[in-house]
């Protein structure tokens, strides 16, 4: 049976239920595999572990859950028409996942819209990050933030919230910046449109973070958000993934003469290793204990990751 966080009084008032990866699967009943082994292989980040069997003990039961939530806002939204003698507008169910950097989030967000997609009630499931909305490079040296990229000051919030607002209020198109991890930028005169899906999922480093861009009427990105996933793990497992995606980028993508990270092409192993450490240690950790991690509690599920990948604890708001 699910179970508390613990067994203290205490933690008997969690808003969240506990339950083990094992306790988890149970759940999916008789959700149906959508994903075959040359998909799952394709949407697998760089350094990120994720078989079949992770897809059937953890994402099916996910992909049932959410389908019973997209349902019932669903008929919600068919409700409220009704007694508004309205034509039910599609509004579409939107979906925000955090986490830190090098944790999987885009894995885990690319596995999920392939799982929800075989619903026939949500057929159409969008994804886009976070990543597009942020200052573009001259802006943040502008700014004095390119060693802060990722940090909340970094990204347009407004924009991120007027494309958020035309989303929910169901506008046929919206058009979102592209960002390239290539060029380290956002794409002059490129931009993604979103055309009504009936599942958006945001993915981003801080989209459950609540720091309001107009004090005097406070909006916060997750306020837009009907469901909300964190990708947890322990921060050195992070560090150790965040390295190793180093060194494989290092032999991949900075080969490219266009990389904006060219420059780290030719480190050895070590230095590679300790070029990885200090971005880490001097960027990345800080802005997740300082901003990633303080938006945990603020999921509706956490979804606690092993040092190899694996799912090993969900806690799933209840309250």
């Amino acid at each position: 049976m699910p179970t508390s966080d613990s067994g203290t009084s205490a933690n008997l008032l969690s808003p969240y239920v506990k339950l083990s990866a094992e306790q988890w699967s149970r759940l999916r009943a008789s959700t149906r595999l959508a994903i075959a082994e040359d998909d799952l292989q394709q949407m697998r980040g760089l350094n990120v572990e994720l078989g079949i069997e992770e897809v059937r003990r953890i994402f099916l039961p996910l992909s049932r859950l959410l389908n019973l939530y997209v349902g019932a806002s669903q008929e919600l939204h068919r409700t409220s028409s009704t007694f508004l003698g309205e034509l039910p507008a599609k509004v579409p169910f939107v979906i925000g996942m955090a986490g830190s950097v090098a944790v999987g989030k885009s894995t885990v967000a690319r596995v999920l819209q392939k799982s929800l997609a075989q619903w026939p009630n949500h057929p159409k499931v969008d994804l886009i990050t976070t990543d597009g909305f942020l200052y573009d490079n001259a802006e943040l040296t502008k700014r004095g933030l390119m060693n802060r990229k990722g940090f909340p000051e970094s990204y347009d919030r407004r924009r991120l919230l007027a494309f958020l607002a035309e989303v929910k209020s169901g506008t046929p198109s919206v058009s979102a910046p592209c960002y390239s991890h290539l060029l380290y930028d956002i794409i002059p005169n490129e931009e993604v449109c979103i055309e009504q899906p009936d599942i958006l999922i945001v993915e981003g480093l801080t989209v459950l973070q609540t720091g309001a861009v107009d004090q005097e009427h406070p909006v916060f990105v997750s306020d837009y958000f009907d469901f909300s996933i964190y990708l947890d793990a322990e921060p050195e497992d992070i560090r150790t993934w965040y390295i190793q995606r180093f060194l494989q980028l290092r032999s991949t993508a900075f080969q490219d003469p266009d990389s904006y990270f060219h420059k780290f092409s030719t480190l050895s192993d070590d230095e590679a290793r300790a070029t990885g450490a200090e971005l880490w240690d001097t960027i990345n950790q800080p802005n997740l204990f300082e901003n990633i991690l303080a938006t945990r509690e603020r999921a509706d599920l956490i979804l606690h990751k092993r040092s190899d990948h694996t799912v090993d604890a969900v806690r799933l708001r209840r309250l």
